[in-house]
């Protein structure tokens, strides 16, 4: 071995040993996303097999790519990667800007004692159960007695019944992801304002510029970075909806809008009993995530100074 190998081998051993009880924090994140994450994932070769419950997954026929064919030849093909592209790319266009913008509305706050309050009530929602979240949603969207069919019926106008209409689906999931998640997610960009050094404010304001131009010219170029990198990881799951929330807002008279990948794959591979097709389905899913992450991450490497790799 070289003498360029040996001193190489010798730092990382140094570094190694320099930060073991920061590899041990990190031990048991490690050991939960090997064990519920990567060995299940020995189970998608069911996608490939006509998997029979009482066969076992080794033991069943193998017939390749039969039910990735199934499904696109299939007439709901179409329809629930519309529904799933179009819900996951509106929730990013509407969710992701308003977290920044209610962190950066909350960073001019200079009352610290009203800020901890709203960052506090900001919060809770994300700590509510999705459940709770949806019963909360179809008591205020209720035509019986939900207070937005009181208010809309106070100007004169008949009660709505927003569950029971496709189009509206879309709007209600949207709107009660963004109450749920506004405040959590913006946790990471107050915590990347607060690094910002108050010195290039001061020589903003001492150079004449205004509230808006110290946003446009500090504020977002220092913290770019974080928003890049934030919307990296939410351009990986943007097809990957939330069931819980869809599932428990869904009926039969908004399947046109509201019917997901998730819901489908929960629909064929559990409730019919068709494992390898819902497992085929689910693999699709996983595969066009991949895509658009890999996708999004080239531009920004190639557009910005930031990507994940």
């Amino acid at each position: 071995m070289s003498t360029n190998a040996v001193k190489k081998q010798s730092e990382f051993l140094h570094r190694l040993d320099a930060s073991k009880y920061l590899l041990l924090l990190l031990l048991p994140a490690l050991i939960y996303f090997f064990i519920f994450a990567y060995v299940p994932m020995y189970g998608v070769i069911a996608a490939f097999k006509n998997y029979k419950l009482f066969l076992g997954l080794n033991a069943s026929e193998w017939v390749g790519f039969k039910y990735f064919e199934l499904f696109f030849s299939s007439s709901d093909m179409l329809v629930i990667l519309k529904n799933t592209i179009l819900l996951g790319v509106y929730t990013l266009l509407w969710s992701f800007p308003f977290s920044l913008i209610f962190a950066l509305v909350l960073n001019e706050v200079k009352h610290l004692r009203y800020k901890k309050l709203v960052q506090t009530v900001s919060y809770m929602p994300y700590f509510i159960s999705t459940v709770v979240i949806v019963g909360l949603v179809q008591l205020f969207l209720s035509p019986t007695y939900g207070i937005v069919n009181h208010i809309i019926e106070s100007f004169g106008y008949e009660k709505v019944v927003f569950l029971q209409n496709a189009s509206y689906f879309r709007t209600i999931f949207i709107a009660s992801d963004i109450w749920q998640k506004m405040g959590w997610d913006a946790i990471i960009y107050i915590a990347a304002l607060a690094n910002i050094d108050p010195n290039l404010y001061e020589a903003a304001m001492i150079d004449g510029a205004n509230r808006f131009e110290r946003l446009i010219h500090i504020t977002l170029p220092c913290i770019s970075a974080t928003i890049i990198t934030l919307l990296l990881l939410k351009m990986g799951s943007v097809v990957n909806v939330s069931f819980e929330k869809v599932f428990l807002l869904q009926n039969e008279a908004i399947y046109s809008t509201s019917d997901v990948i998730q819901t489908y794959v929960w629909r064929q591979g559990l409730q019919a009993g068709n494992f390898s097709y819902g497992t085929a389905v689910g693999l699709f899913n996983s595969v066009v995530n991949t895509i658009f992450l890999i996708g999004s991450n080239f531009l920004a490497r190639r557009y910005s100074e930031t990507s994940l790799w």
